[in-house]
Parts: structure tokens; C-alpha cells; sequence
């Protein structure tokens, strides 16, 4: 299934290339993004990185993600973004977007709550179980 997303993300991506000319990507922090010496800033860390990307550059998307040369302000940047850290790909010009949302942990099911029970002891062998509920009348 993480096979099929990132060919669609890709897939996406170089539509919208193709389509606007220029391709906007959302890239969640994680440890083997590279941004180059620049990094991920604390805001960035939090809330992600966007990169981007027009026709006329030249980067890479192969299977393990994106490589590129990136300029940040007046210094280029040699970056590579793998698959799974890229949330979104949107086009402003396009108004359309693709966004992946991030990996939900498992959550283990529910516990079945049984009804309580009174249980009373008549002597140290036999224990006597009430499975009555107390009804109330209106």
C-alpha cells in the first residue's frame, strides 16, 4: 500500500509540473530528510518544510524520494526528501491538492464491559453468583 501512495504522489507531482509549470511540497521533519547544512528550523519542525520545485530545475524522484539542489536565501542547499516524509503536493495556480495524512497508531480495541455482579460467599467452598440486574419501576 506505501508502494502505491508514493506512485501516486508522484505521479501528482508531475501532473501538476507538467500543468502549472511549478509544484509546491509539503515535507513532514524526519530524521533522514536532508536540508542540506540549513536543516529543519524549530517552526519547520513542528509544522513542516515547503519546497519548491519548477520545470526547469534539475532534481531526481526516484524510488527512495526526491534529490535536489535547493536554493535557501542566497546559499544552495543539496537536499533529499524520502517518499513517506512528503505530506502534500499542491499546485496554487491549479487550486488542487494531495495530502497524505500522517501513519495512525494502532489503537487496540475497546474492552467489553461486563455486568457487575454480586457475588456472596455461603461458606469457604460454594460462592453463590446474583446475574439479576436491579430494575427500577416507573
Amino acid at each position: 500500500m506505501a508502494s502505491d501512495i508514493t506512485e501516486l504522489k508522484k505521479q501528482i507531482f508531475y501532473e501538476m509540473l507538467n500543468l502549472a509549470g511549478r509544484v509546491f511540497i509539503l515535507v513532514n521533519y524526519a530524521e533522514d530528510v536532508i536540508i542540506g547544512n540549513r536543516g529543519f528550523l524549530p517552526e519547520e519542525k513542528e509544522k513542516g518544510l515547503v519546497l519548491v520545485f519548477n520545470s526547469r530545475m534539475n532534481f531526481e524522484w526516484n524510488a527512495q524520494g526526491i534529490s535536489a539542489r535547493l536554493v535557501f536565501g542566497p546559499k544552495s542547499e543539496k537536499c533529499f526528501v524520502p517518499s513517506d516524509a512528503i505530506a502534500s503536493v499542491f499546485s496554487p495556480e491549479l487550486s488542487a491538492q494531495f495530502s497524505v495524512s500522517p501513519e495512525k497508531p494502532e489503537i487496540p480495541p475497546k474492552k467489553i464491559l461486563k455486568p457487575k455482579r454480586e457475588i456472596s460467599a455461603t461458606n469457604k467452598k460454594v460462592v453463590k453468583v446474583d446475574f439479576r440486574r436491579n430494575r427500577k419501576k416507573i
